[in-house]
């Protein structure tokens, strides 16, 4: 399959976001194409990572599947022929957008990241070891890098178009939000983090952190959109190598990241846009992390025509 970084499809497009595209359906749904298009440390790379979108809509299609009963979703189908069927005008199309496509409800995004934390890493463990805090709430004495947090912390974030999120209080989303819609973000995010977790514990996977996306339909019902429980949106961690105290390999872009910093530890690279040439082994490690963690997660390989 064809890598893609960008798509153009006969229906309005509304948004081009770093890795997707969301396109206008009509007045109730949209579609969500995924590119392979890659970012890393805020830099979009001119090389695509071959079957990174199907990875990123297949699992989320498969997660939003697994947790229909626990929170209704904005999930329409992610098959293709249905999705052709639903939407005449993308017939002759069947190749760009087979595997990287989700058919979804329209909604009022909720504009914040609902961030679930249940390791210390990454912003949090950066902020806690300067200054014991988490959006400036204290946490624990002696937590050590990528120690277990018991119970999970709902850590709610802003969402930014460019750049870094940044980490909120819970008050930030009870004065934005409301106390009772704020409450309801936070039970449904931890009750999802806790779905996930035991699924992916099942697997041989620790789901350290995820973040999770909300809308309100046109009745005002809560919904779960955007992408569940993917290799993006979570640090995926192999159970068997966790040892706390240091950083974790992860089911991820972890090979693209570390090509980088070694760039940039030796000169070759600013840090800023645009990003160096990828050697294609870096392009090839990166798109087995994202097959393998769909591998592990759901049991099967991704299908050669996603």
């Amino acid at each position: 399959m064809t890598a893609l970084t960008t798509i153009e499809l006969p229906l309005p497009l509304l948004r081009r976001g770093k890795v997707r595209e969301v396109f206008e359906v009509d007045g109730d749904r949209l579609l969500l194409v995924a590119s392979d298009r890659v970012s890393a440390f805020d830099v979009v790379m001119a090389e695509p990572i071959p079957r990174k979108g199907a990875v990123l809509t297949q699992l989320s299609a498969w997660w939003f599947r697994q947790m229909a009963g626990r929170q209704p979703s904005h999930y329409l189908t992610g098959d293709t022929a249905e999705i052709v069927r639903e939407v005449p005008a993308l017939a002759g199309h069947e190749e760009a957008i087979a595997g990287r496509t989700m058919l979804v409800r329209r909604t009022r995004p909720v504009p914040f990241e609902c961030v679930v934390r249940g390791y210390i890493a990454g912003s949090a463990w950066k902020e806690y070891a300067e200054s014991g805090t988490l959006a400036g709430e204290p946490l624990p004495e002696g937590l050590r890098e990528s120690d277990r947090l018991e119970p999970p912390l709902f850590s709610p974030a802003t969402k930014a178009e460019t750049g870094h999120d940044e980490n909120v209080r819970f008050a930030h989303l009870e004065h934005a939000l409301g106390a009772t819609p704020a409450a309801a973000l936070r039970d449904a995010s931890l009750a999802l983090y806790a779905s996930g977790r035991d699924a992916a514990a099942g697997r041989g996977i620790i789901v350290a952190d995820t973040k999770f996306e909300f809308g309100h339909d046109a009745d005002g019902a809560l919904l779960l959109i955007d992408e569940v429980l993917t290799p993006d949106s979570s640090r995926f961690w192999p159970a068997d190598r966790y040892q706390p105290g240091r950083s974790q390999p992860s089911f991820d872009k972890q090979p693209l990241r570390d090509w980088l910093a070694a760039e940039r530890s030796a000169g070759r690279w600013s840090g800023d846009g645009p990003g160096p040439t990828l050697p294609p082994e870096v392009v090839q490690a990166t798109s087995e992390r994202y097959l393998d963690a769909y591998r592990r997660l759901t049991g099967r390989d991704l299908p050669e025509d996603a």
